[in-house]
Order: structure tokens, then C-alpha cells, then sequence
């Protein structure tokens, strides 16, 4: 990690106050707001303090009536029975043990109606046995650990201390919540009833018992229709029977609101006569893992207590807890009254929701930290864990001296920097030093407060003011320089000192957030991204976002304020995979935003990526994923909706952003939803926000009509042309198969001879050549090689299949494991190819190290590659491959037909009137497809085609000429495109309007400015957005022409020839 002090030039562009005193204990009329923001018309409504009044529940009791359970008594007098026939318990004390139970405890008639009597009999004995054991301890203290745990009912009894999280406890709640809660979905969902015995427990102690009863849910409508809302028909049918009128007009109104949101919906009542308070939360299933236990952890800590919770599931997959609060007895001095620790509960509850159990819960229990000093650490915790495994001053002087065109030189150093940041700092290491610091802790996170944090009604607020905001006006705000000398001082060694540091570089990288927003559904974090090493990141960042959720983590990474570029979820097949991926998350994500960076030469967009990494226990929440990071993102990106919704934030940039996204890796079928939420959210840009969505909402898909495939074809076909190869006659491998877009495009366009293909299902080999017919099928229907009709293999074919086990190859050679085959498959020199497209796959699959398995003899044992995945080929390992002859052209290159396409998808949604789009742009619903579209995508294809051509000329003819490789020369071109793009935007060039029309008029796709006409594209399109067609047409027209060493002087004469020909067409 570079110096905490970002540096002086990107602060400039991002609108950071470098060297400035931050301001402190802003209020609503104070805060840093981006100009010509207006609130959204369609607010989501939360029933939090300040958003609606608080309700008085006048019914007294549960809300919840049991049926009576007629044969109660009967039942009664069988376990007295049962009891006294085992001899356990004495004779004596058998009906008083018994009545105890049954009249005492509080348990509804519904446990006696539900358990056998011998369930009951082995209740009441452990309950007798916990009285005995305590006469044997020297505090006397009874203490019941008592659970039953069926496959459809559970029932757990325990002593405890009202209002205390007893960090040895019993833990029951979060077994139940593991075992029954967070798995809940359809029909397998449970409901659980929860309450605390009113009677004194026979020692006298404080400990008083809970008691937890879980039942699976009997819905009365098992598959209700889309839309329904009603409590009667997505209801259990024990909550029906036991709910209250009232209860049911509760849950009814939170049901209305919950189906609408993303996160969590809220609503209080007080309970007449009383100082108790009842607290719904209703949220989808599935959402928020961990919540039920968390929300013990969080009332317990503001000092009070439950004394019955509710928690019930509805067959539209919403989830309601109800939970009765009281003040904890004799905490009075200890905790503010009820009226402030739940106005605090109900602010947190969302922060709760986005990570309900944080790695610092521990402290957090114990009082040392608040939720929100606990959840501030947890985020810097993670972002320690990218941004402090680096490589070190020792490092950079290593690379300095040795030379990194040497080839042993070169893998010395891959080598040493892999290891490096795999060791240096582990996640367990770096919590495991957070751990020791809860002071400094407190202290850094009243820096990031005083900074971020809005009291939103100001001084005169007509609500309690939250404690977050009481701390800030009494406990000292250090500055940074403070804090530099507090850290100095109390760390105990280097290592400690480098982790919390990473607290202050977090501090004064954060330009924005949505951490203080009352709703939100994960934490976002807009990073000025100047802390990197310029060593290790070359090429700067516009921006940076940093998303966390209970579910994930991911980054958002740009070059340029506009830029596009895809959203991908990386999934991981185990606890080692899922190690590997956390550590190299955001190089990869950089990588893949720098390579789109130079992809996108061509088009008006720089490159940007985004990058979601599931947490290894939740890799089947790849759709609650996505929607909670687009949607935190878009925190940061709309003005605030509504008091007590969205409220105010502290905005440090300064500057309105809009992030333009496309499907990637495991997104393809979730853009349409975020499409329609940027809408509903009221974003104004939400037709361009995201391509490659569903041609109703006017996308283009890149795999129906072969977007990306057209522009790696041209590659392909590019080296047939100039070494007169024979298509039919090219010996193919592939990477990534039928069912892709990118692969299955390559085999419907190309006619080679397919010797081999590698897909997620495994390996299809037959050095005669596959079944063209039989690859045809599988790619029209997307389907792996495991759906390969092995029958039409020639006697020389095999497929071997990731699950496969010791399999004899048609050699005799013996294939132990078939996943570790087909994850190396593309590295066998024992089979011969022409030429290798990869079309799938991780990145880096071929490194340094690895490409030598592809070298014979200092000879390429593949002699063309084209690299359609990105990143598939490091740079070091691409250059060791052309070293021994291989002709690479890389992804940056081939792979940038998709983000073309992209980009002229937003310039449609972007010249269109939102009348005109739906008209010209979106498909009917029964699939009819309006003529401009048709013959739009027809254009789009064409001028993929043609960009793609231009650079393979450009690069083949340096090359040539040069002899510099093609892998470097593809970079320079990249680079000289987007530097000259960016200083003829500076230029005075753009002021020359008829010069500007006619690039204009060149660079824009003919029939949009036949059907706009270029007046009402210049009145509809942002002006940066123009700037930047017409700075990337004529950058890459010109190096694309004259070359990438073409010196001012060709520019000129460029220039004129464009001249003459515009007024030549007057």
C-alpha cells in the first residue's frame, strides 16, 4: 500500500480536499452535495423515526391466541405417570415437578398439542436434572441446555440472563437460525415462536428460562399467484390459527411494503400502558443470513430484553420477526431509556441487515465496540486484505535491477510476487491484529464519522438525536496526524503499525457512502483510488467503488470518469479456491478493467469492470448478490429520495457519476432486473445503465447475434488470409464450449477442423476431427460436451468428464482425476494443433511458467493463438510464446467486439426519446422486432467487423515492419488511441463545428442520424459523451492509418486530407 497521503493529482480529479481540515458534525443544510441533483419521484417507503409516527398498540398479550388443547389435562396425568414409573424424580415431588411444567413455564397449549408425552417426560427430567446438578455447583446457578431437533420441529430450553449475550452460552439461537432459518425457502421453511418464562427459577438467581420452539410451515397456499400480497392467502395455517385480528392487520400492512423492497422494512408499536415495544422487520428469504440471532446481539447491547419473538415465513418468500422489547431490570444507570435504545435499533437494524454477523462481533457482544464501530472495522478488515498484501520496496528494487525481457529473470519475478502476496498478510492475520486494538478502533471510526456521518433534522431535530451523533458532540475527534502518532505509539510492532494504518489510508480514501443511509441492502464505499502504488498499478484509476455484503464482497474499478465494461460473479468450488480467488480479486479486477481500457479504442467509453467474489459458504446467492451490489452502488449515484429513506450524503467527489455496465461471467440473466431497478429507483440514465438486456428493454445480445465472436473471427480469419491457411484444413482448439456465447458463436461462424474442445462438463477430444453436425447441435442449443453424442467419435476420440475417474484414454494413457485434466488440458503437448482460440476459462491459465509446456525445442507447439477470453494468456507468458514463434494476438484486441456493440446500444438509448426507444429499439412482447432494429444490429455488426480489421492491419504491419511483438504492439496501440483521444479532447478542434459535425457524421452509425438527425443527437447526447466519439474516431482513424510512431507532422497532413474532403462535400 502506497502512503496514506493521497497524492496531489489525482485528489484534483477527484474532487478530494487535499491538505484541508474535513468537515465535522455536518447537518442536512451543510452537506457536500452534487450539483443538480433533484430528489427521486418514486421514494421506497420504511416506517422508521422521522419517516412516519409511531403506532400505539392498544391490545394487550402476545397478539398471538393458541387453540386450546382440550386434552391438556389428560395428557397431564399420562406424563405424571410416565414420570413416576421411571423413578427418576422422587415420588413427592412428581405432580409439583410436573405442574411446574405444564402452568408455570408459559408454554402455549401448542407444544402440548405438538410433542408426544414421552418428549414430555424427557423434558420435565432435564429440567429436574438441571435443578440437581446446581445443588452441586458452588454458585448454586441452575443452568438447562435442553434441544430436541427433528427433521420438521425443534425445540430448544435454556437458562439465561435477561438482556445478556453470553458469549459461552448455549448459542441455540444461532443453531436454529443454521439448522432452520437461513435455509428456509418455498415449502422447507420454518416458523419459530420464542418467548421468556415469567416465573423465577427455583435458585433464585436472575437467569430466568427461553424457550424456543421451531415448526416447519404448513402454508394454506402453497403456490399462490405472482403479486399476491394478502396475509390470509400466503399465511401458515398455525400462524392463521393462532395470529390476532390485529396481528394479522400488522403483518398485512409490513407484507404490502416488504414485497417492493430490496432490504429490510420496519415498524414500530408501543404497547399501551406499558414501556414495552413491539418491532416487526420483514425481508425477503434468503437475505439476510444470521439476522435473528444478530438481533439479540443488537437490543441486548442497548440494554434490553425480549420477552417474546415471532418469526414466520409466507409462501411468496417474505419473512416477518416480531419481537416484544423491555428494558432490561436494573440496567437503568447502565443504558439510555427504552424511547433512545430503540430509535438506536431501528437506525441500525439496516447496517445490520447488510452484515448481520461482522468478524468483530466478539467485541461487539461484549460492549467494547458498537455495531457500527464493529462493522466499520469489519469493512476496513476486508479491504485490508487487498490492499496491504503488496510487494514491498525490496521488490520494486529487485524488478528495477533485473531485466524483465529475460525470460529466467522474468519467471523469477512472477514467482516471487505470487508468493509474496500470497504470505505476507492472511485474513486471519491481519483480524487477528484488528482484534487487539478496540481503542484505536473507536477512535479511528470517530474520524470516518465526523466526516460521513449527517444528523439529517439538524440541531433542533424533533427526534432523539442517535448515540452515533451524541459520541461525535462529547468524545474528541483526532486528526489525522493524531491519529498517525496515536497508532506510533500503541502498536506493538511493524506489522501491527501497517494494519491499523490501513485505517487512516481507508479514512481519507473515502469520498462517499452509503454506511449512515437508513435503508440500504450492502455497504458501498467510493475510494479515491490514489493510496495505490503507481509501481504496481502503472496505469491510474478514475474510480474506485468497494461493495460489501453478507453475502460478498466486490469492486467496481474505471479509467475514466466515462467508461463501460461488464459485471461478473466469481463462484469458487472450495475453501482453497475461494482463498485463491480473495487474494487476487482485485488484480484480476483491475486487469480485466485495463484490458477493456484498451479494448475499447474504438468507442467513446474508457474501460471499467466489476467484480462480485460470493463468500465460499454462500455460492448459491448469486442473484441476492448482484441485486444488493448494483443496488448499494446506486446509493451513491442518485440524490437521496425521501427523510428516513435515503437520506443526505456526504459527497467528497463532488461531480455526478453514471457507470454504464454489461452482463460477464454469471450476469447474463440478471441485467434485465437491474435495468428495471434503475428505473424504479428513478435514475434518469437507466436505459443506458446496463446492455446486453433482454431486446424488450431494447438491449442488443451480444450471443444471439455474435457480437463478441464477429471481432475474434476477423483475427482468425485475418491469419488465414495472410498465410493462405485452408479454413477446413486448421487443426482447432477451444476453450470454453457450445454452451457459451463466445464459444458457441466460434463454432457456428468458423469451419475448421475441431480436434478439441474444453468446457465446464470436461474434455471432447478426436484428432480426426469431431462431428461437425453433432458440434453444430450442441452450440445452436447451448449445451456442454457432455451432451456430445459420443458415438460419432472416430476409434482415436475420447471425452473425459470433470467427475470422471481413473479413465483409460484410446493411447492407454490413464487419467487419474478428470477435473485436474480438463483445468490443464490446454497445456498437453501430446496432441497437435494449428491454431488455439480460447474462448473460456480462468484468467491466467497460461502464465509465465506454464507456457514453456507449450514450447518444444524453442519452437511453439501451437503456432496461432487468439486470445478470445480475456486474460486467459498473461503478457510475460504471451511474449515467451512469440519468442518461440507463435503468432498471439491478444484479448485487448480480438475480445472487443461485445463492447463495441455495447456502446453503440447506449448512443440508441441515448438519442432516442424514451417514446421513440420503446418504438424503434424494444421488441414486442410476442417477439416482433421493429424494422430500425433489425437493421441497426445489421450496422453494428458491420462496423464491428471493420474496427476489427483496421487494428489486425495495423498491428500485422508494425509487426512487419518493426519486428516488435505483436502482444506489445497491441498495447502501444492501445495506449497511443486513448492518449491521443484524450488530448484531441482538449483541443480547440471540438469548438470547429463544421469539423466537429463532420466526424460526427462519419463516427455515428448511418441510420441513427437518418432517424434522430445529428441537431437532435447534439441536443440529447451529454457533451462529454460526444467529445469522446469524436476523440476516439479520429485517434484510432489516424493511428490505425499513419501508425503508432506517426509524428505530429502526419497528423497534420491527416488533418488536411479531412479538411479537403469536408469541403469538398459542402
Amino acid at each position: 500500500m502506497a502512503s496514506p497521503q493521497p497524492n496531489g493529482s489525482s485528489a484534483d480529479n477527484e474532487g478530494n480536499t487535499n491538505g484541508a481540515t474535513l468537515p465535522q458534525n455536518k447537518l442536512l443544510e451543510r452537506v457536500v452535495r452534487t450539483p443538480g441533483r433533484q430528489p427521486s419521484p418514486q421514494p421506497t417507503h420504511l416506517s422508521v423515526p422521522g419517516s412516519v409516527q409511531s403506532h400505539v398498540l392498544h391490545e394487550t398479550g402476545s397478539g398471538y391466541v393458541a387453540p386450546k388443547f382440550e386434552g391438556k389435562s389428560q395428557q397431564m396425568e399420562e406424563v405424571m405417570d410416565a414420570v413416576e414409573d421411571k423413578g427418576f424424580i422422587p415420588a413427592d415431588l412428581v405432580e409439583s415437578e410436573t405442574k411446574w411444567f405444564y402452568n408455570e413455564l408459559g408454554i402455549d397449549d401448542m407444544y402440548f398439542s405438538t410433542e408426544t408425552s414421552a418428549d414430555i417426560v424427557s423434558h420435565i427430567h432435564s429440567l429436574y436434572a438441571a435443578k440437581v446438578a446446581a445443588y452441586a455447583r458452588d454458585d448454586r446457578q441452575m443452568e438447562i441446555r435442553l434441544d430436541k431437533e427433528a427433521s420438521d420441529h425443534a425445540v430448544y430450553i435454556d437458562t439465561s440472563l435477561p438482556g445478556v449475550t453470553a458469549l459461552g452460552g448455549s448459542k441455540f439461537e444461532q443453531r436454529l437460525e443454521e439448522k432452520y432459518l437461513d435455509g428456509s425457502r418455498g415449502l422447507k421453511s420454518f416458523r419459530v415462536e420464542s418467548f421468556r418464562s415469567p416465573s423465577q427459577m427455583p435458585d433464585g438467581g436472575d437467569a430466568s428460562l427461553r424457550c424456543y420452539f421451531v415448526y416447519q410451515s404448513v402454508f394454506k397456499n402453497q403456490n399462490p399467484e405472482e403479486g399476491e400480497t394478502s396475509i390470509d392467502v400466503l399465511a401458515d395455517q398455525r400462524f392463521l390459527q393462532k395470529a390476532t385480528k390485529n396481528t394479522k392487520e400488522i403483518y398485512q400492512r409490513l407484507m404490502e411494503r416488504a414485497v417492493t423492497r430490496h432490504g429490510p422494512v420496519l415498524d414500530m408499536y408501543e404497547i399501551a400502558g406499558t414501556r414495552e415495544k413491539r418491532l416487526i422487520v420483514g425481508f425477503k428469504q434468503g437475505s439476510a443470513l444470521g439476522m435473528f440471532a444478530a438481533l439479540s446481539d443488537l437490543y441486548h447491547y442497548y440494554g434490553l430484553t425480549s420477552s417474546r419473538k415471532y418469526v414466520e415465513q409466507f409462501s411468496n418468500g417474505i419473512t416477518i420477526m416480531s419481537l416484544y422489547l423491555r428494558p432490561t431490570a436494573g440496567n437503568s444507570t447502565k443504558h439510555p431509556p427504552i424511547e433512545a435504545s430503540i430509535h438506536q435499533i431501528l437506525k441500525e437494524i439496516s447496517l445490520l441487515y447488510c452484515i448481520p454477523q461482522n468478524r468483530l462481533q466478539g467485541h461487539f457482544i461484549s460492549g467494547r465496540l458498537s455495531l457500527q464501530e464493529s462493522i466499520y472495522a469489519h469493512c476496513v478488515w476486508v479491504f485490508v486484505q487487498h490492499f496491504l498484501n503488496r510487494l514491498g520496496n525490496e521488490y520494486n528494487t529487485l524488478m528495477s535491477v533485473l531485466d524483465s525481457s529475460n525470460n529466467v529473470h522474468a519467471e523469477l519475478l512472477s514467482k516471487l510476487k505470487k508468493r509474496l502476496r500470497t504470505e505476507t498478510f492472511t485474513a486471519d492475520y491481519i483480524l487477528e491484529i484488528i482484534n487487539q486494538y478496540p481503542d484505536l478502533i473507536r477512535s479511528l471510526y470517530l474520524a470516518f464519522a465526523s466526516t460521513h456521518y449527517v444528523q439529517t433534522r439538524g440541531e433542533q431535530d424533533d427526534f432523539l438525536p442517535t448515540l452515533s451523533y451524541l459520541r461525535m458532540t462529547v468524545d474528541k475527534v483526532f486528526t489525522d496526524a493524531e491519529l498517525k502518532d496515536m497508532i506510533s505509539k500503541t502498536a506493538v510492532n511493524e506489522h501491527h503499525e501497517m494494519v491499523m494504518t490501513a485505517f487512516r489510508v481507508f479514512n481519507q480514501a473515502t469520498l462517499k457512502t452509503n454506511f449512515y443511509t437508513p435503508t440500504k441492502v450492502a455497504l458501498s464505499f467510493r475510494l479515491n483510488p490514489s493510496f495505490l502504488p503507481s509501481e504496481e498499478y502503472p496505469q491510474p484509476l478514475y474510480g474506485m467503488f468497494l461493495v460489501i455484503g453478507s453475502e460478498f464482497r466486490g469492486f467496481h474499478l474505471r479509467f475514466r470518469d466515462i467508461a463501460r465494461g461488464g459485471i461478473r460473479i466469481v463462484k469458487s468450488r472450495s475453501r482453497e479456491a475461494y482463498a485463491i480467488n480473495t487474494r487476487s480479486l482485485f488484480d484480476e479486477n483491475y486487469n480485466l478493467a485495463n484490458t477493456q481500457q484498451r479494448k475499447n479504442k474504438d468507442i467513446p467509453e474508457g474501460g471499467s469492470k466489476g467484480v462480485i467474489l460470493l463468500d465460499i459458504q454462500h455460492q448459491d446467492k448469486a442473484t441476492v448478490a448482484f441485486e444488493k451490489y448494483i443496488d448499494s452502488i446506486m446509493d451513491l449515484l442518485l440524490p437521496p429520495t425521501s427523510p428516513g429513506i435515503k437520506d443526505p450524503i456526504v459527497d467528497l467527489h463532488g461531480t455526478e457519476e453514471i457507470l454504464f455496465m454489461g452482463p460477464d461471467e454469471n450476469t447474463a440473466d440478471l441485467v434485465n432486473w437491474a435495468t428495471m431497478h434503475a428505473k424504479e429507483r428513478g435514475a434518469p440514465w437507466w436505459k443506458s445503465f446496463f446492455t446486453g438486456k433482454a431486446q424488450r428493454l431494447g438491449g442488443i445480445p451480444h450471443d444471439k447475434y455474435g457480437m463478441t465472436t464477429l471481432s475474434v473471427r476477423e483475427y482468425v480469419l485475418g491469419i488465414y488470409r495472410k498465410l493462405n491457411l485452408q479454413q477446413t484444413q486448421v487443426r482447432k482448439l477451444q476453450t470454453g464450449g457450445p454452451d457459451g456465447d463466445l464459444g458457441s458463436n466460434e463454432i457456428l461462424l468458423g469451419d475448421e477442423k475441431y480436434c478439441a474442445i474444453v468446457d465446464g462438463s470436461g474434455v471432447l477430444v478426436d484428432p480426426n476431427g469431431l462431428d461437425r453436425s453433432e458440434l453444430l447441435r450442441l452450440a445452436k442449443e447451448r449445451k456442454m460436451v457432455v451432451s456430445f453424442d459420443v458415438s460419432k467419435l472416430s476409434s482415436a476420440g475420447y471425452r473425459v468428464l470433470v467427475e470422471d475417474m481413473n479413465t483409460t484414454l484410446p493411447s492407454g494413457e490413464v487419467i487419474n482425476n478428470g477435473t485436474t485434466f480438463r483445468n490443464t488440458f490446454h497445456l498437453r503437448n501430446q496432441e497437435h494443433y494449428d491454431v488455439f482460440v480460447p474462448c473460456g476459462g480462468r484468467p491466467e491459465s497460461i502464465d509465465f511458467s506454464s507456457a514453456s509446456r507449450l514450447i518444444s525445442e524453442g519452437k511453439s507447439t501451437i503456432p496461432y493463438i487468439v486470445e478470445g477470453a480475456n486474460l486467459f494468456i498473461t503478457q510475460e507468458a504471451k511474449l515467451r510464446l512469440e519468442k518461440a514463434g507463435c503468432v498471439v494476438f491478444k484479448d485487448a484486441s480480438a475480445n472487443k467486439g461485445g463492447v463495441t456493440s455495447s456502446s453503440l446500444e447506449v448512443l440508441a438509448s441515448l438519442s432516442f426519446s424514451d417514446d421513440e426507444f420503446a418504438k424503434h429499439m424494444c421488441c414486442a412482447e410476442d417477439g416482433t422486432i421493429p424494422d430500425f432494429y433489425s437493421e441497426y444490429v445489421k450496422q453494428v455488426q458491420s462496423i464491428i467487423q471493420n474496427n476489427a480489421r483496421l487494428e489486425f492491419e495495423a498491428i500485422w504491419r508494425e509487426h512487419e515492419s518493426s519486428g516488435v511483438a505483436r502482444s506489445i504492439l497491441s498495447d502501444r496501440l492501445s495506449e497511443a488511441i486513448t492518449r491521443m483521444d484524450e488530448e484531441l479532447q482538449g483541443t480547440m478542434l471540438w469548438e470547429n463545428g463544421e469539423l466537429r459535425d463532420s466526424v460526427l457524421r462519419d463516427a455515428l452509425p448511418n441510420l441513427l442520424l437518418q432517424k434522430v438527425g445529428l441537431e437532435r443527437i447534439l441536443e440529447r447526447v451529454p457533451d462529454g459523451y460526444l467529445r469522446a466519439i469524436f476523440g476516439s474516431y479520429l485517434s484510432s482513424r489516424f493511428i490505425y492509418t499513419m501508425g503508432i510512431s506517426a509524428s505530429p507532422v502526419s497528423f497534420f497532413a491527416f488533418m488536411q486530407e479531412r479538411i479537403v474532403k469536408m469541403q469538398k462535400g459542402r
